[in-house]
C-alpha cells in the first residue's frame, strides 16, 4: 500500500520525484533506527527530498553540459559538410567527436551511479552544500572501494527494476519506481553501515 501510495504521487511532475527522494531518505532514517517497515508514505518529504534533488541535479547537468559541449561542434561540423563535398577527414572529425561525447556521457552516469550513496551521504548530513562537495564525497568513495563498486552495482539493478514497469505496462514503471526507491533506501543504508566511519563508530 505504501508503494502504490508513493507510485500515485510520483504522477506529480518533478514534486513526486521531489517528494519520493525524501521519502527515500525518510526510509533510511527508519533503517538507522533498527526498524525495517519503510517510512509512512505520503506528501510530507518535499522539504526533505529538495536538496538531493537539487544535487543530483546538478551532477546530472554537469556530464549533459560536458558531453554537449563536445557534441555541438561535432553536429556543427557536420552541417556544414551536408551543404558541399564531404571531407573524409572532417568527417571522421565528427564520428570521432560524437563517440566521444556519448562515452562521456555514459561513464559519467556511471560514474555518478557508483557515487550516488556517498552523494546521498553527504546530502543528507550537509545539505546541498555537502552533496556537492564534491572532494568530500570522493574521499567517501575511495575509503571503501569495493563497499562502493557493490553498492553502485545494486543501484544498478534498482534502477533496473525500476524501468521493468515499461516492459509489463507503461502505468506499471510508477510502482516499480517507487519500488526501486525503495530498494535504494536499504543499499544506502548498506553502504553506510559499511563505510570505514561507521565500522569506527
Amino acid at each position: 500500500m505504501k508503494l502504490l501510495i508513493i507510485a500515485l504521487i510520483l504522477l506529480i511532475p518533478i514534486v513526486g520525484a521531489i517528494n519520493g527522494l525524501g521519502w527515500m531518505l525518510a526510509s533510511i532514517d527508519r533503517l538507522r533506527a533498527g526498524e525495517t517497515k519503510l517510512a509512512p508514505a505520503n506528501l510530507s518529504y518535499l522539504a526533505r527530498g529538495f536538496p538531493l534533488f537539487v544535487v543530483s541535479l546538478v551532477y546530472e547537468l554537469a556530464i549533459v553540459l560536458v558531453a554537449g559541449a563536445i557534441y555541438v561542434p561535432a553536429v556543427l561540423m557536420a552541417s556544414n559538410e551536408s551543404r558541399g563535398s564531404a571531407n573524409p577527414a572532417v568527417i571522421s572529425g565528427v564520428i570521432v567527436l560524437s563517440l566521444l561525447a556519448f562515452s562521456i556521457a555514459t561513464l559519467g552516469s556511471l560514474a555518478i551511479n557508483f557515487a550516488m550513496p556517498s552523494i546521498v551521504l553527504a546530502t543528507d548530513a550537509g545539505g546541498i552544500s555537502g552533496g556537492l562537495n564534491v572532494a568530500a564525497v570522493l574521499r567517501r568513495v575511495r575509503a571503501n572501494v569495493s563497499n562502493t563498486l557493490i553498492a553502485g552495482l545494486m543501484l544498478i539493478a534498482a534502477g533496473f527494476v525500476g524501468s521493468l514497469g515499461i516492459i509489463a505496462c507503461v502505468v506499471g514503471v510508477l510502482f516499480t519506481t517507487a519500488y526501486a526507491l525503495a530498494i535504494q533506501a536499504w543499499v544506502i543504508r548498506s553502504f553506510e553501515v559499511g563505510s570505514p566511519a561507521a565500522k569506527a563508530a
